[in-house]
């Protein structure tokens, strides 16, 4: 099964983001938009694992939510990976930099490698993807209208639950099954 950790965003955040992927969504087809169903913040991407590999993360997502309490996420800009890049592969929402997030985030590394997971290279960027860029054919226009976006504040929810997500791809996108729901303590 191929999965990942993230935090679900609540019913009022991605009402708002939605509003967002509608307009920018209007003229450019070379982009694959995501649906209201599919935003989250991943902190973790796992990919294809067994039955076995998936307790093991359950157990460690529940050691990992014991030492962390719930906090304040707010969803602010927008922007492209990689950023700046005339030839963009993603369109993003920003979450804003908080040291709670980055601790949670680091800890669930932390404690996934401890079951034999790899350790991601990247620096954790925490973000809501907007949409995949399928093609760079009239993709300026597209990231004109997104910068317009850049310092717009979609709002604050709280963190209060780590989710353990399988992803389905099919011809329609993916879909997401929770496989657990760990609450912050």
């Amino acid at each position: 099964m191929r999965t990942f950790v993230a935090i679900d965003l609540d019913p009022a955040l991605k009402e708002r983001v939605s509003l967002l992927v509608q307009k920018l969504s209007r003229g450019h087809p070379n982009v694959k938009w995501i649906d209201r169903d599919g935003m989250h913040l991943t902190l973790k991407f796992l990919g294809e694992i067994g039955e076995a590999q998936a307790e093991e993360v359950k157990d460690a997502l529940r050691t990992v939510t014991a030492r962390h309490h719930p906090f304040e996420l707010g969803l602010k800009g927008t922007g492209t990976f990689p950023p700046g890049s005339r030839n963009p592969r993603v369109l993003w929402a920003g979450f804003e930099s908080r040291e709670e997030l980055a601790a949670l985030q680091a800890d669930i590394e932390e404690e996934l490698s401890k079951k034999g997971f790899p350790r991601e290279e990247r620096p954790f960027r925490p973000h809501l993807t907007l949409g995949r860029v399928r093609s760079s054919r009239d993709i300026q226009k597209t990231i004109r209208e997104l910068e317009g976006w850049a310092e717009f504040e979609f709002g604050y929810m709280g963190a209060k639950t780590v989710t353990f997500f399988e992803s389905t791809l099919t011809p329609e996108g993916a879909r997401y099954t929770a496989l657990g729901e760990f609450p912050l303590a």
